[in-house]
């Protein structure tokens, strides 16, 4: 298993996401991105503003990878 934060996955903080996929993660991510949303948290809102950007200017495939690539160079948990 390994961990990733919100704030890692491109969000605006310190909670942790843990699982043996990256896609797992990502689903995690998507998951409490939407929850704050819901929310209105201003934090989060604006993070979220910097990926409909990345989205708008095709760059996302570029920045998701990139994810991945940090995903899996991180080393398990113990």
């Amino acid at each position: 298993m390994k961990t990733m934060t919100c704030e890692e996955m491109g969000g605006a903080c310190g909670v942790e996401f843990s699982a043996e996929t990256f896609e797992e993660i990502a689903e995690m991510s998507m998951r409490h991105g939407m929850e704050m949303f819901q929310k209105a948290d201003v934090a989060h809102l604006k993070a979220m503003e910097e990926m409909k950007d990345l989205r708008e200017t095709g760059e996302m495939g570029e920045w998701f990878e990139q994810k991945r690539d940090d995903f899996d160079a991180l080393p398990l948990d113990e």
